[in-house]
C-alpha cells in the first residue's frame, strides 16, 4: 500500500508538471514574440492560437502538448504498472497532466482547456474510445464550427466508453474526472452556447474560443 501511495504522488507530480508545458505559450512567444493569452478568448490552447496567429506554429502546438500527454501517461503506465494498476495509472497521469495544463504553475496558473491533453489520453486508454471521442469531436466541429461543444460532447463519451469496453469501474471514475474537468474549463463556453454568443472556428480571425 506504500509503495502505490508512493507512486501515485510521484506520477501525480510529474505528471502536472509537464502538463504545465503549454505548447501555445511556447509557438506564441517564440515565433510571435507575443503571448497568445493577450488576444481572443485570453485561452492558452490551440483554437485560440490558430485564430489569433493563423496556421504557423500549430504545428509546434500539437506536437508539444500531445507529447508532453503522452511522457505523463507513460510514466503513470511504468510505475503503476509495477503494482499491477497500469490502466489506473494512465487515467490517473492524464487527469494529473490535464490539471497542469489547464492550472500551469509556470504561467500563473492560467493555461488551455486541455482538448488535445484529454483526446491524447482517450486514444492511449483504449484506441476504440479514442476513435468514438474524436469522431464526435470532429462531425460536431464540421457541421457546427463549434470547437468548444465538440469537445464538451465528445467529452462525455470518456467515462462511459471505458465503462461500455469493460474496464474496471474505478478506471471510469478517474475518465469521469477528466470529463468533469475539461467540461469546468469550458464553463464560459458553455454559457456562451447557451446565450448564442459562442464564436464559431474562423482560423486566423478573431473570436472566443475553446
Amino acid at each position: 500500500m506504500a509503495k502505490i501511495t508512493i507512486f501515485l504522488v510521484i506520477t501525480g507530480i510529474v505528471a502536472y508538471l509537464l502538463g504545465g508545458i503549454n505548447g501555445s505559450i511556447i509557438a506564441s512567444m517564440n515565433f510571435f514574440n507575443k503571448d497568445v493569452r493577450h488576444f481572443g478568448s485570453g485561452n492558452a490552447g490551440l483554437t485560440n492560437f490558430a485564430r489569433t496567429f493563423g496556421i504557423k506554429g500549430a504545428a509546434i502546438v500539437i506536437i508539444v502538448d500531445v507529447l508532453k500527454t503522452v511522457a505523463a501517461i507513460m510514466i503513470g503506465r511504468w510505475l503503476l504498472g509495477m503494482v499491477g494498476f497500469a490502466m489506473i495509472g494512465m487515467l490517473f497521469a492524464g487527469f494529473c497532466a490535464m490539471l497542469g495544463h489547464v492550472y500551469p504553475v509556470y504561467y500563473h496558473f492560467h493555461g488551455g482547456k486541455a482538448v488535445l491533453c484529454v483526446g491524447t489520453l482517450a486514444w492511449m486508454v483504449d484506441w476504440r474510445v479514442g476513435f468514438i471521442c474524436w469522431v464526435i469531436f470532429l462531425v460536431i466541429i464540421v457541421f457546427t464550427k463549434y470547437v468548444s461543444l465538440g469537445a464538451v460532447a465528445s467529452i462525455v463519451f470518456l467515462p462511459v466508453g471505458i465503462w461500455a469496453f469493460d474496464h474496471s469501474g474505478l478506471e471510469g471514475v478517474l475518465g469521469l474526472l477528466c470529463a468533469l474537468l475539461m467540461i469546468f474549463a469550458h464553463r464560459d463556453n458553455i454559457k456562451n452556447l447557451i446565450n448564442g454568443t459562442e464564436n464559431k472556428l474562423n482560423i486566423g480571425g478573431k473570436g472566443n474560443h475553446s
